[in-house]
């Protein structure tokens, strides 16, 4: 079983990620305040991490920094993070931001568990 953390607030994109992973195969995990998604990382132990770009005072991109930083102090391995974009010219961003993987929502259930499952089988990287 996967253990999925996912960063957002918006109801409709927790809903499409719950209907998403709603199998048998994966725990979700919701947190809706991005400053509370490093804590909720080392607490929860998930194997991957989903963050909305557009989720609280954060915003998408400073949540996956927050994650690589807050892994790197506590000397932990790094989560595979899979940003969910808006719009095709932020995969730039997204790759700077240290995301291993982005979606264009709305995104499709079959594109998100294939990217989860990819990524939550990989082995963890260093958080250097």
């Amino acid at each position: 079983m996967a253990k999925v953390l996912l960063v957002a607030d918006a109801p409709w994109a927790i809903n499409d990620v719950r209907a998403a992973l709603s199998d048998t195969r994966y725990d979700l995990v919701l947190v809706t305040d991005p400053r509370e998604a490093a804590e909720a990382r080392l607490e929860e132990g998930p194997d991957v991490v989903v963050v909305d770009l557009q989720v609280g005072s954060m915003g998408g991109f400073a949540v996956v920094r927050d994650l690589r930083d807050a892994a790197a102090a506590a000397g932990e391995p790094l989560v595979p993070t899979v940003l969910l974009l808006d719009r095709s010219v932020d995969t730039f961003l997204a790759g700077r931001s240290g995301a291993d993987a982005w979606l264009l929502k709305p995104v499709s259930s079959f594109e998100l568990r294939s990217v989860v499952d990819d990524l939550a089988a990989a082995p963890a990287a260093d958080p250097a």
